[in-house]
């Protein structure tokens, strides 16, 4: 077996686009729906403001299983996606996870927005102008052909800075500022959200019939970003992984936990996987569409495996030794 390595971030950005990402995230998704892959409960514990996730799963017959570890505190984070063999459990790559997470997390938007969202839609609304959200432009981007993007956040200088940005990257497309959430969303045919509100701010009356929804933000029990009567119009809730969203989602619980009948109020949810496995796209019924993003571990495996891949063919990767056991003192 050849030696582990460490795989840089320099090295992630020159192997993999976010092209590259949602096909590797679709072939992810094939092999869960397949049985496959198997997701990892994502857990996490926190600390004020502050969080330490990991997420991981088992691709079992690619030969690897893995985790992805980071704190997200004011002062920064540092995720690592750590790779094993699930033959023999030895270290077989660590990978700087900083751009695989933005790719993954707007790859992931990008693969729900294909399959979810009207084949027309050249209309976006995006809410939020945080680290995340020029991924979620460049995903939407990247399989609709948009002609115009709407940016909210409620800073304004963030905000213009972040469109200033933005068209300086994606020269084809008009993007202009919004000064309200639902200025933004009027008549748009695709909404994101990736914000960190509290407090929900996306209302039902807001949206347009066949709207398609990424709801990306809210990850953890004290963060909401939709109104519970935007449900009321769903015909389609989608979700990466429906037993973290159980746990931590707190507008999918108020939408689909149902007291005695909660097993029957989650039966409405689909995965992800199985939309991209059997091809379930909008059909002329669908009012709303919500795809809500938790992060998996799948996900994160998905573009990781492909790295390791890559950097094998490339010679890329920094060797390490593998981890040898040594006899602990217990004196």
């Amino acid at each position: 077996m050849s030696e582990p390595v460490w795989i840089s971030e320099q090295q992630v950005v020159a192997m993999m686009n976010l092209s590259g990402a949602i096909a590797a995230l679709e072939s992810g998704l094939a092999q869960q729906a397949s049985g496959a892959a198997t997701n990892m409960s994502k857990t996490h514990v926190a600390w004020g403001h502050s969080n330490l996730h990991a997420i991981g799963a088992a691709f079992p017959q690619a030969g690897m299983i893995g985790t992805k570890t980071w704190a997200h505190t004011d002062g920064g984070a540092c995720p690592l996606l750590v790779l094993f063999d699930s033959e023999n459990g030895q270290l077989r790559a660590i990978v700087e996870a900083f751009a695989l997470g933005q790719m993954r997390t707007g790859g992931i938007s990008g693969v729900a927005t294909k399959w979810l969202a009207r084949p027309d839609a050249d209309v976006f609304a995006l809410i939020g102008t945080g680290k995340q959200a020029i991924s979620q432009l460049a995903a939407v981007a990247a399989v609709r052909k948009l002609k115009l993007a709407r940016v909210f956040s409620p800073t304004a200088d963030k905000r213009r800075a972040f469109v200033d940005k933005a068209r300086a990257k994606f020269t084809g497309i008009e993007i202009v500022e919004a000064k309200s959430v639902e200025e933004a969303v009027a008549n748009a045919p695709i909404v994101t959200t990736v914000t960190r509100a509290t407090e929900a701010f996306l209302s039902a009356s807001a949206l347009a019939r066949g709207t398609h929804v990424n709801a990306v933000g809210a990850i953890t029990c004290d963060r909401v970003e939709l109104v519970d009567d935007v449900f009321a119009r769903c015909t389609k809730a989608v979700v990466d992984d429906a037993g973290t969203a159980r746990r931590l989602s707190t507008e999918y619980i108020r939408a689909f936990s149902t007291g005695k009948n909660e097993a029957d109020g989650w039966s409405r949810v689909l995965p992800l996987c199985d939309v991209v496995a059997k091809r379930i796209a909008r059909d002329a019924d669908d009012d709303l569409t919500i795809f809500k993003a938790m992060g998996m571990g799948v996900s994160d495996l998905a573009l990781g495996m492909r790295l390791v891949e890559l950097a094998r063919e490339r010679g890329l990767g920094a060797p390490m030794p593998q981890p040898r056991r040594e006899a602990p003192r217990l004196d």
